[in-house]
């Protein structure tokens, strides 16, 4: 079926939305409150699944001309000694393809590209939403995709789901040399991770107490393995970027807003009136289910809904009970998974930051190399 969207958010997971909707023959506005979308060079790690998606989405040979392999990293204990390996291996025989590495940048406007080759998508920087059902008026369907603070999240489905902090700050920076290790450095209460970006230069990220700062920070990590204090001391703190480490909890409940208002109505499918103020709502990415980073999954989870919430539009049948229908079958496809996926990266969060750290590496060490 095809109709009138606005997607609320123009990150990852919004224009990806915008996209798989744009191909679906939908028309769509994208409303970004920023006034310039964010361009810091963060590594993204694509897993194979999400790279399926990008190609049918249209940019997955975008993605690949910037992207760098993800293999042979290990676990690490402070002094540089190896406890395990990543599972990259495991993943690139099951899938038949390596996980991926980009730089944010390249991946956002891998993105841009894809939509502005439509050529009729409207991307308006600088527009806060605060009426959501105004909004969702003349709209069919209205997508949230604006992140952990969501308002259409908040506007749809209240204010109990909200940002949580875990009581840590993460840190992360490129370095302009490469890495001779990548993975991640477990030590007590903290941890450091390296990847490879692009050629030549290395991603790199720390997590601390949240009241580290930055000279506090290449103190803690010291008499860390090599290059660990090397990279600290080679990139300049003015450019490292900071954040509390938040996730969304409780978990939402639903990720799509389809109540009795949006009922067809004499006026239209979903014209203001008592049964039919406004047009019902699909949560993606950050706003639906944001989560700690430890699991690498966030720009993934927003790429698998943007794609399971266009293939359901696409597949549906014309008419308000076919787009109702599709955001039901969108919402089983991923709630659970997604939300499972978030649980898992912060029980892995306080297993990484754990002070015992002889019995985690003890259980580390067991693992399937």
């Amino acid at each position: 079926m095809t109709g009138t969207a606005t997607v609320v958010g123009a990150g990852i997971g919004g224009l990806a939305t915008a996209i798989g909707l744009r191909r679906a023959g939908w028309s769509v506005t994208v409303l970004e409150r920023r006034t310039e979308l964010e361009r810091y060079g963060a590594a993204f790690g694509i897993h194979p699944t999400a790279q399926s998606a990008l190609d049918r989405l249209g940019v997955g040979d975008a993605l690949r001309d910037h992207a760098v392999p993800y293999r042979d990293a290990h676990i690490r204990t402070p002094d540089g000694t190896p406890i395990a390996r990543l599972p990259l291996e495991r993943i690139e025989r099951k899938a038949g393809r390596p996980e991926l590495l980009i730089s944010r940048p390249y991946l956002l406007d891998a993105l841009l590209a894809g939509l502005e080759a439509f050529g009729d998508v409207p991307l308006k920087l600088g527009e806060r939403v605060t009426d959501v059902d105004a909004l969702a008026a003349g709209q069919d369907l209205v997508i949230g995709a604006d992140g952990i603070r969501s308002a259409v999240r908040t506007a749809r489905f209240g204010d109990r789901s909200g940002p949580r902090e875990v009581g840590t700050v993460a840190w992360i920076g490129i370095a302009d040399f490469p890495s001779p290790v990548h993975g991640e450095t477990w030590g007590s209460g903290r941890f450091f991770g390296l990847t490879p970006v692009e050629p030549g230069r290395t991603n790199w990220y720390a997590t601390a107490p949240e009241a580290t700062t930055a000279e506090e920070l290449r103190g803690l990590f010291a008499g860390w393995h090599d290059p660990i204090p090397r990279i600290l001391d080679a990139t300049d703190p003015a450019a490292w970027i900071r954040y509390e480490m938040r996730h969304l909890y409780p978990a939402l409940p639903t990720f799509v807003s389809v109540d009795a208002r949006h009922a067809p109505s004499a006026a239209g499918p979903y014209a203001a009136g008592p049964d039919s103020s406004a047009a019902p709502v699909a949560l993606v990415g950050d706003a639906a289910h944001a989560m700690t980073p430890n699991l690498g999954q966030g720009a993934c989870t927003a790429i698998l809904d943007a794609d399971a919430l266009t293939r359901a539009l696409a597949a549906a049948p014309p008419g308000p009970a076919g787009v109702v229908g599709a955001l039901r079958a969108y919402d089983r496809e991923r709630r659970r998974s997604a939300q499972r996926t978030a649980f898992a990266s912060r029980t892995l969060h306080r297993f990484m930051s754990t002070e015992r750290t002889r019995l985690r590496d003890g259980a580390v060490r067991l693992l399937p190399g």
